[in-house]
């Protein structure tokens, strides 16, 4: 599918644009896969990492839609994953993250129609489901504007929706392994029975492609749930609980769709399995 085919990944340099590199380069030989995004110590870093000759590099913001375009010149296929994503800060920053993650996604939309793009992905959260933060409000929109974009041009237009990544930067998970790292007993929890989806970034990696060969406009996983307290127990079995309470614009459980949440799963993920993902030991 992506033999001789040109790529363009926004967000590239986070950890889903590693991993999906990571997956090109098992499967097919690429004319180009461009990494677009605006921090140049990360490009530097990721240029550092791998030595494929097909990869190329080019700094820019999704919000500025000639440079979007431009830089989309001959491209392909597209992997929307540029985003704002920390949920106190775009509480607290609305503007920027209506920026990104709306108008950001407009101007992808924009320069895909241009180009002639075959196909564009967008990387989609399980927060735009009933969002109560803006946050998944503009995730969403993201999704709606995807959506609607298949009805006036030749571009197709889909994207995929999931849960909290396990091994990603950033995450809750790397936050406890630092804490039991670092000695800590006693990890701060917002809720006893939150519940998560969980999803590993190979398999994230897997679904984008999957997405990028289907004709389906929505993609949507069965993910196993696990509570966040039973993860923190996976990562530390002697750890112990200081409850500080759910932060504004969180859920206590997510959903991928209607009827389908992260509390009433009939799949959930146990501590081993959870350890032999991350590769830790209890």
């Amino acid at each position: 599918m992506l033999n001789d085919k040109t790529v363009f990944l926004t967000g590239g340099t986070g950890s889903l644009g590693h991993a999906l590199v990571e997956l090109i380069a098992k499967k097919f030989t690429p004319r180009k896969v461009i990494i677009f995004s605006r921090d140049e110590l990360k490009q530097h870093e990721m240029n550092q990492q791998y030595d494929f000759p097909w990869l190329r590099y080019f700094l820019g913001n999704v919000r500025d839609a000639k440079r979007v375009s431009d830089v989309m010149t001959g491209v392909d296929y597209v992997v929307h994953a540029a985003a704002l994503k920390q949920i106190p800060s775009i509480e607290y920053n609305p503007t920027e993250g209506v920026k990104t993650n709306v108008t950001g996604t407009m101007n992808v939309i924009d320069a895909c129609v241009a180009n002639g793009v075959k196909k564009a992905v967008l990387i989609s959260t399980d927060k735009a489901v009933h969002p109560v933060n803006l946050y998944g409000a503009t995730k969403l929109t993201a999704e709606k504007l995807f959506l609607a974009a298949n009805n006036f041009n030749k571009t197709r237009f889909s994207f995929v929706r999931y849960g909290n990544v396990l091994n990603s930067r950033g995450s809750v998970i790397e936050f406890f392994v630092k804490l039991k790292e670092q000695g800590v007993k006693e990890f701060p929890i917002t809720d006893m029975i939150m519940t998560r989806f969980w999803i590993t970034l190979e398999d994230a990696a897997e679904l984008v492609l999957r997405a990028l060969k289907s004709s389906e406009q929505k993609i949507i996983p069965r993910l196993p749930s696990m509570g966040m307290a039973d993860v923190a127990r996976a990562i530390d079995p002697g750890c112990t609980f200081k409850v500080i309470g759910v932060r504004p614009g969180e859920k206590l459980h997510e959903a991928l769709d209607e009827g389908y949440s992260s509390d009433k799963n009939d799949v959930w993920l146990s501590a081993e399995e959870l350890r032999e993902k991350l590769g830790i030991s209890p």
